[in-house]
């Protein structure tokens, strides 16, 4: 089974430094950690796994140039070629999109910055999406979650029907090609993969679980927890 990785990579990151001006090095997906882009790390660890056949990064156009320098520095298993993204996820998604081979099964939408899924819930996930055709990662909240108006609770909303939504995200290519075509006919801009996948008709996404371990680096005290995450893996690693 032919599996594409579509990393989204073209956003600004504005959470991570909104007072610093926009750089290369002020979006978080290319911040360092320990010496690679956060992209880097995520890049190398979908290389890792056996189900995936490619990888496609879809980045702002003058950031091809110098990330395709970083690629042709590593030994990665498995191809990476970078494409051309858009002003919003959904674009540089769709983008991705329009230059898979037919030959292609399932794709799979990961944040660029979420280095840390495992190679196991990469596996469990895209399992599930061959068998049922749409799955994601999600783990159920642990906070309680109250939804508000302004600055007043309006109502306790039950956990138990409750998911965090993680990546990947995978799909047939089909339905996912269906899901993007039918979003740009009513102008729908969603907030992940899923949610175009969920307006089609007879269509169940499925969840399978995720991780708290399966951070998405957005803030700059999520560069600590990265630090030691990567630390324990580094431990891991045989001699």
């Amino acid at each position: 089974m032919k599996v594409a990785v579509i990393l989204p990579a073209a956003g600004l990151g504005t959470r991570m430094m909104k007072s610093q001006p926009d750089t290369v090095h002020s979006r978080k997906q290319f911040l360092v950690l320990e010496g690679s882009p956060i992209l880097m790390h995520t890049v190398r660890k979908f290389a890792q796994s056996p189900v995936v056949s490619e990888i496609v990064v879809a980045l702002r156009g003058d950031d091809i140039a110098r990330f395709q320098a970083l690629i042709d520095q590593e030994t990665l298993a498995k191809p990476v070629r970078l494409v051309v993204g858009g002003d919003s996820r959904q674009e540089s998604v769709e983008h991705a999109l329009a230059t898979l081979d037919e030959s292609v099964e399932l794709v799979a939408v990961h944040d660029a910055v979420r280095p840390f899924v495992s190679l196991e819930q990469i596996a469990a996930v895209i399992a599930e999406a061959a068998a049922c055709g749409a799955a994601i990662l999600g783990v159920v909240p642990v906070d309680t979650v109250k939804r508000v108006s302004r600055h007043r609770i309006e109502t306790t909303i039950p956990r138990d029907r409750l998911v965090l939504a993680q990546t990947p995200q995978v799909f047939r290519l089909p339905l996912l090609r269906r899901a993007f075509a039918q979003a740009a006919a009513d102008n729908f801009t969603g907030t992940d993969e899923a949610s175009l996948v969920e307006r089609l008709e007879n269509v169940d996404v499925h969840v399978v679980p995720g991780s708290d371990r399966n951070i998405k680096i957005t803030k700059p005290t999520d560069l600590e927890l990265a630090q030691a995450f990567l630390a324990e893996e580094a431990a891991k690693k045989p001699a």
